[in-house]
């Protein structure tokens, strides 16, 4: 019985490989591409499977090459990454710039990116989400992290620069806030790290 592998990861692992098959413009070996993806064989084949299955890529052995449709959601996948990662290089070094838009990138909106643009063009002032008032609804603009791992998880949950977010109420030590119509607690540590337009 094979393992059950949440369709959310393979959603990921399967936009990573368009990424990277779209970066490298070529066909490429099965064994380059699983160097650079990090998760399990089975996972990595069924991400390759099901591309293969929506006419993404086709596959001769050991060598995958996109398909027409392949290379224009590449295309799309590598533009959202590369606006993410322009907009976070203003504020970290190009490494970090990097690994943030790697995260982001598979969870923003088409909206999100088009704000994430407005963003880039004008002179923001930006405060901590700890300072906005109850009922108000603000655009995020940065999230300040020195641990990546909390920086992850914190924008699994929805909130990403471009995103928005709207504080309910508070709680003793925290903040209950709706993000794309899901309320969640967070405490003012992290809430002070969180940065939005004034």
């Amino acid at each position: 019985m094979s393992p059950y592998i949440a369709s959310e990861v393979l959603e990921i692992v399967e936009e990573d490989i368009l990424r990277i098959m779209g970066e490298e413009n070529k066909r490429i070996s099965l064994d380059f591409l699983k160097s650079k993806i990090r998760v399990s064989d089975i996972c990595f084949h069924k991400a390759v499977e099901g591309l293969g299955e929506k006419g993404l890529i086709f596959s001769k052995p050991d060598l995958l090459e996109l398909t027409e449709d392949g290379q224009k959601k590449a295309k799309d996948i590598i533009e959202k990454h590369l606006v993410i990662e322009n907009y976070f290089k203003k504020t970290r070094d190009e490494k970090e710039a990097h690994e943030a838009a790697h995260v982001i990138e598979h969870y923003i909106s088409r909206e999100a990116i088009k704000n994430i643009k407005r963003l880039s063009t004008f002179k923001k002032e930006d405060i901590p989400l700890v300072e906005v008032e109850s009922g108000r609804e603000v655009m995020i603009s940065d999230i300040i992290f020195p641990e990546f791992g909390l920086f992850e998880r914190i924008v699994s949950l929805g909130i990403f620069p471009g995103g928005k977010v709207k504080i309910m109420y508070k709680i003793p030590d925290g903040f209950v806030v709706n993000v794309n119509h899901k309320k969640i607690a967070l405490s003012k540590d992290i809430a002070k790290n969180i940065e939005v337009l004034k």
